[in-house]
């Protein structure tokens, strides 16, 4: 079992940047490969960026590439997204997830663990 706790969420105005951070427990962290998912309302959680859990390989969806980066510290049992140039489009609730098997999955379902999501709204 892993357990996923995310912080850094907040309100920010367009162009402004935040960092979020997923802390995991539980299972031996650098096991596991990390992403980050969102989740507008009314609209289905996507995928937005995934580590491999050597910290190699890195995936990005289309509409955050060049803006958001995602690293771990795997000594932290820590996961980052740090995001600048925010748009008002980025708003929604920000997840972290975690599984064994597929390092860059942008589907859901693949994914173990989950964190309670974390609230960010950029303003216009």
């Amino acid at each position: 079992q892993v357990q996923l706790v995310e912080s850094g969420g907040g309100l920010v105005q367009a162009g402004g940047s935040l960092r979020l951070s997923c802390a995991a427990s539980g299972r031996t962290f650098s096991n596991y490969n990390m992403a980050w998912f969102r989740q507008a309302p009314g609209k289905e959680r996507e995928f937005v960026a995934a580590r491999k859990w050597n910290g190699g390989t890195t995936y990005y969806a289309d509409s955050v590439k060049g803006r958001f980066t995602i690293s771990r510290d795997n000594a932290k049992n820590t996961v980052y997204l740090q995001m600048n140039s925010l748009k008002p489009e980025d708003t929604a609730v920000y997840y972290c997830a975690a599984n064994r098997v597929y390092s860059g999955s942008f589907n859901p379902s693949n994914y173990d663990y989950w964190g309670q999501g974390t609230q960010v709204t950029v303003s216009s």
